[in-house]
């Protein structure tokens, strides 16, 4: 059950939760936008990093590290950064986020090495692992009950909008400018973010509990070492002994962490809140949930740009659709979940997306915008039903002056889906995708069949400059991208039906009672009536 709000907890003028509407609608206003700028710097330079090697000579490692810098450092610290927020002020963690990320955000505008541009994305992600926990605990500890889920689900709709957003201003930036007008985008806003959040209130753990600094740096590493290996995966392989080391090593850090927190007297985490099924169905809710999500849109992104042939603008403009029931469901949070219950919101979201993703296997390489669509509001449609009642169900199993870490719980389990959707997503289609155009290229000069093999964006290159034969490589490439997307997709919605089964049998439903307990409870009355003569 959620406790009381902190007495300690105040605003500028008083107590929290003596807020005005007015003063409520701007700290969910002022919330909802830091996080949207988070989110929509973990997807922003994909679409310029084609520029971005082209003007500093940066390997596809590094490239690759560009990206992923950010996510890492944001994934590994957000425990730390929550309980740091709770302990010693919301706002206060917030705002040095804020700072920490206008600054690394800036840095790349001016630098021009690639090692220095990882090193500013690695740092602009330490800001952000203070901004992400700091907005969402601000929102559950300044709304009464009777308002928080509405909160909530305005909040996850614009975190669960994010990538899209982040696409559309990556677009529009690229169309008129160079790549570093990306940054000052970030920086800007950053800096105004700041000046606003300074006009809202704080709030804090009232207990005053030290800090669990070994666990802090036992669930840093432990995630740290994890998502390495998830991200090295598409490049290294599955069975590499690197791959294999680091997630057995983060999974062992994990465990670990657990271990000492039973032990504890003031936990980072208290890991007994995993028996409550409303707090594991939202933590692995989200998990299946972003796994899909990222995997979509690293093939969709893909299948826009090069088999389609649109540019990163007309991509990002084609997926701004999806925004529209994401942001809808999430509002109106407060309206249904009530009546239908978590179980029945997250396992039916799950599942539309996996119908949607499903259906997406069926497109072809003429496919119209018309044809991609429909299945895309469908999946839409189910991030929408299932993105703010997970994060509700976590937010709402923990004590307001503990909702910093049930924040970063929330916001830990999006990166970790996040990284593992990406590199599964990845791996399947560079696999299939060499398997299935290899044998295909055997008329292929040597260099070109190494070249054409790597990616559809190599060989659709290489076929631009080969004349007549270009067409025939072309063709070649983009049936087996076509097939190498097929069995992505039918993996990632095969793993939602698995997410979508675990919430209808875990989850409890309207009632409060899971489908097991509910069987148990009906044997059990039962019980009588047949040992009577």
């Amino acid at each position: 059950m959620v406790g009381t709000l902190p007495r300690s907890a105040q605003d500028i003028d008083g107590e929290v939760d003596t807020l005005s509407p007015r003063k409520r609608v701007w700290l969910l206003a002022v919330a909802s936008v830091d996080v949207l700028m988070v989110i929509s710097s973990m997807v922003a330079l994909n679409a310029a990093l084609p520029d971005i090697a082209l003007q500093t000579s940066a390997t596809q490692a590094q490239l690759t590290w560009i990206v992923d810098g950010y996510t890492l450092a944001l994934a590994c610290l957000l425990l730390p950064a929550g309980a740091i927020g709770d302990r010693y002020g919301r706002r206060g963690a917030l705002l040095a986020g804020l700072a920490i990320f206008c600054l690394a955000s800036l840095a790349p505008a001016f630098l021009d090495s690639p090692m220095q541009i990882i090193v500013a994305r690695a740092v602009a992600g330490v800001g952000a692992a203070f901004i992400m926990p700091a907005t969402l605990s601000l929102l559950t500890a300044a709304f009464p009950k009777s308002e928080r889920n509405k909160a909530v689900g305005i909040w996850a709709g614009v975190a669960g909008s994010g990538a899209i957003f982040g696409f559309l201003g990556t677009g529009l930036l690229l169309h008129y400018f160079s790549w570093q007008s990306i940054f000052y985008m970030f920086a800007g806003g950053a800096l105004l973010m700041f000046i606003a959040t300074c006009t809202i209130g704080s709030s804090r753990d009232e207990t005053a509990a030290p800090i669990d600094w070994i666990g802090a740096a036992l669930i840093g590493t432990a995630i740290a070492v994890f998502v390495l290996g998830v991200v090295e995966a598409p490049v290294r392989g599955w069975t590499d002994p690197a791959v294999i080391g680091c997630m057995a090593g983060g999974l062992t850090l994990a465990a670990l962490f657990a271990l000492t927190q039973l032990r504890r007297k003031h936990p980072l985490l208290d890991v007994r809140l995993f028996r409550r099924p409303d707090f594991s169905t939202g933590a692995a809710g989200i998990t299946f949930l972003f796994i899909a999500n990222f995997g979509f849109f690293f093939i969709e992104m893909q299948f826009m740009q090069l088999v389609m042939g649109y540019s990163a603008l007309q991509t990002a403009f084609a997926l701004s659709p999806l925004a529209v029931p994401v942001l809808v469901l999430g509002g109106t949070l407060h309206l249904y979940l009530p009546k239908v219950g978590l179980r029945f919101a997250v396992s039916v979201g799950l599942l539309l997306m996996a119908v949607g993703l499903f259906s997406m296997r069926y497109l072809q390489a003429d496919a119209t915008f018309l044809d991609v669509m429909w299945p895309l509001l469908i999946v839409a449609s189910g991030i929408g039903l299932a993105t703010a009642p997970t994060t509700s169900a976590i937010m709402n199993a923990v004590p307001d002056e503990k909702q910093g870490v049930a924040s970063a719980v929330n916001d830990a389990t999006r990166e970790v889906g996040a990284a593992i959707g990406i590199a599964v997503a990845g791996s399947i289609l560079a696999a299939v995708y060499h398997s299935a155009l290899a044998p295909k290229l055997a008329a292929f000069p040597e260099q070109i069949r190494d070249t054409a093999t790597d990616s559809l964006a190599y060989a659709l290159s290489v076929s631009e400059q080969m004349g007549p034969q270009g067409g025939q490589l072309a063709g070649l490439a983009e049936e087996a991208f076509m097939q190498a997307a097929d069995q992505a997709l039918f993996v990632l919605s095969a793993l939602l039906v698995v997410g979508s089964a675990f919430v209808a049998i875990w989850s409890p439903g309207r009632d409060g009672r899971q489908w097991a307990a509910v069987r148990r409870m009906r044997r059990h009355r039962r019980a009588p009536a047949e040992v009577q003569p």
